[in-house]
């Protein structure tokens, strides 16, 4: 098992952001304000089988979103800090409450906004169409870009590295 996947495997949290991982960071602001975004179903589904598997989820976004509270509600994400532009203190919020140790950790991350919480995580995984500093910073990168099922590889990564991926994709059939 290389180190990659062996790290992969110890990994009890999944912090994601929002613009540009679980959307692929357009915004579309209507003439009254309201906010709407674009989710990947696909990622979605990978975030509920992943909680499923025992890996919890959570969602670390500079912006604050009635969007991303109805998202996160449907998906049963109980772990949501919006509006910290500075990530640093609502991370070590998540590790209070959750009582983990960053190296159990991975962070979902696509802007430099990221970096400082992407450098203390066990894991840190940039999204293809990440800026190069995160690309630079980034332990794995995925294939896809974000709001374009990078959510979902990197549920199947964590869940592939546990070895419960093709058991749980087996229960579809």
């Amino acid at each position: 098992m290389d180190q990659l996947t062996a790290t992969a495997k110890t990994i009890e949290l999944v912090i994601f952001d929002v613009d540009g991982v679980l959307t692929d960071g357009s915004l579309f602001i209507g003439d009254d304000g309201q906010e709407y975004k674009a989710f990947n179903s696909k990622d979605g589904h990978g975030i509920r089988m992943l909680q499923e598997c025992g890996i919890r989820a959570a969602i670390l976004t500079g912006r604050s979103s009635e969007v991303v509270k109805h998202r996160t509600r449907d998906l049963g994400i109980e772990l949501v800090m919006q509006g910290h532009r500075d990530k640093r203190p609502a991370f070590a919020e998540l590790l209070k409450e959750t009582g983990l140790d960053p190296a159990v950790v991975a962070y979902v991350g696509d802007d430099v906004v990221d970096l400082p919480v992407m450098k203390q995580v066990g894991l840190a995984i940039a999204v293809a169409d990440s800026h190069p500093m995160v690309l630079e910073h980034a332990d794995w990168i995925t294939h896809a870009k974000g709001g374009r099922g990078a959510g979902r590889e990197v549920c199947e990564f964590l869940m592939r590295a546990r070895g419960v991926l093709d058991d749980k994709l087996a229960s579809y059939l």
